[in-house]
């Protein structure tokens, strides 16, 4: 009876175990993150940007990708984070979204991951306020975490992250 317990609680766990998801992630700043590789287009280098008057401050302007003229957002800005340079590093990812074509600047794309659904924990409650509804998850592998985004929603989303302000509590 032991053993026919044992063999079937791995049993009905391994879909969840075997469903896996790839994913690219990237650097901002000293932190990892990672969007849904069916996503992304292509990644490029950084090169020209024509900036564009009274944009909001995340919108870093367009570039012609062989033809077609894309809006370039760079996500350090997008995040409030304080903006660096542009290096040797930096990328921009190109990605179809709404069916706009859009790029994001990132420090720098580390690699290709297939993460299965079983290291993805959902976003701690603890997290609360500014960008939360822009995380699907956190991925845990080994002694890192990967900040999974919902890159859609936080490019479609009108207000900045850095205008949000957190809600009051009542007592």
């Amino acid at each position: 009876m032991t053993s026919a317990t044992r063999s079937s609680t791995p049993t009905r766990g391994q879909p969840d175990a075997l469903a896996t998801m790839q994913v690219v992630s990237f650097r901002l700043a000293n932190e990892e993150y990672g969007i849904e590789i069916t996503q992304v287009k292509e990644i490029i280098l950084v090169g020209e940007i024509t900036r564009v008057p009274q944009t909001v401050p995340y919108v870093k302007g367009l570039i012609n990708l062989r033809g077609t003229v894309i809006s370039i957002v760079d996500l350090r800005a997008r995040f409030g984070m304080v903006e660096a340079p542009y290096g040797d590093d930096t990328r921009i990812m190109v990605m179809n979204l709404a069916g706009k074509t859009t790029g994001i600047v990132v420090d720098s794309v580390s690699e290709v991951l297939r993460i299965s659904t079983d290291q993805v924990a959902p976003t701690p409650p603890t997290v609360t306020g500014l960008g939360r509804e822009y995380l699907t998850g956190l991925a845990k592998l080994g002694n890192r975490l990967l900040i999974l985004l919902d890159v859609e929603r936080l490019l479609t989303e009108s207000v900045p992250l850095e205008a949000h302000k957190p809600s009051a509590v009542v007592a």
